[in-house]
C-alpha cells in the first residue's frame, strides 16, 4: 500500500464530508508517519512499512471490537466501521494452506527437527506481514505434532 494513496483517499472522504471514514484514514496515516519517523524514512516510507503499520492498527482495532461491553453499542459500531476502512487497505494474507505449503516447500530441512521454537524463528523472517502470525503458529504446532 502506498501512502499517497492513503492521502488522497483522505482529501476524497474529506470532500465528500465523510468524517468518521476521514477520521480512520488520518488516523492510519498517522501511525505510518510516527513509524516512519521512527525508523528515519521520514521522508521515504516503504510500502513494506506501511502494509506492516496497517496490519498492526488493524489488530488494535480488532482488539478493541473484541474488548468492547455489549452495552456499549455506539462504541462497538464506531470501532467496527474504522476496522471496516482499514481492512481495506490491508494487504491480502497468506491463507493456512498456501502457509503450510510454503514451509513444506522452503523450510523442509528445519521443519525436520520438530523443535517448533527454532521453526517460528526461522520462518518468521520469511512470512512476517505475508501471513498472519496466528496462523503460522498452528500450522507450525499442526507439522510439529
Amino acid at each position: 500500500m502506498d501512502i499517497e494513496l492513503l492521502r488522497k483517499d483522505m482529501v476524497t472522504a474529506m470532500k465528500a464530508k465523510d468524517k468518521p471514514r476521514k477520521e480512520a484514514i488520518s488516523s492510519l496515516i498517522s501511525a505510518v508517519k510516527k513509524v516512519a519517523i521512527d525508523e528515519g524514512c521520514r521522508d521515504d516510507i516503504p510500502e513494506e512499512m506501511v502494509n506492516r503499520v496497517i496490519l498492526k492498527e488493524m489488530k488494535t482495532v480488532k482488539e478493541q471490537i473484541d474488548t468492547c461491553p455489549d452495552s456499549r453499542a455506539d462504541l462497538k459500531a464506531e470501532y467496527q466501521f474504522r476496522y471496516d476502512v482499514i481492512s481495506e487497505y490491508a494487504p491480502k494474507l497468506l491463507s493456512a494452506d498456501e502457509v503450510k505449503a510454503i514451509l513444506q516447500e522452503k523450510f523442509a530441512d528445519v521443519l525436520a527437527t520438530k523443535n517448533k521454537g527454532q521453526i517460528m524463528k526461522t520462518v518468521m523472517g520469511e512470512l512476517k506481514g505475508k501471513a498472519d502470525g496466528k496462523v503460522i503458529n498452528q500450522v507450525v504446532a499442526e507439522l510439529c505434532q
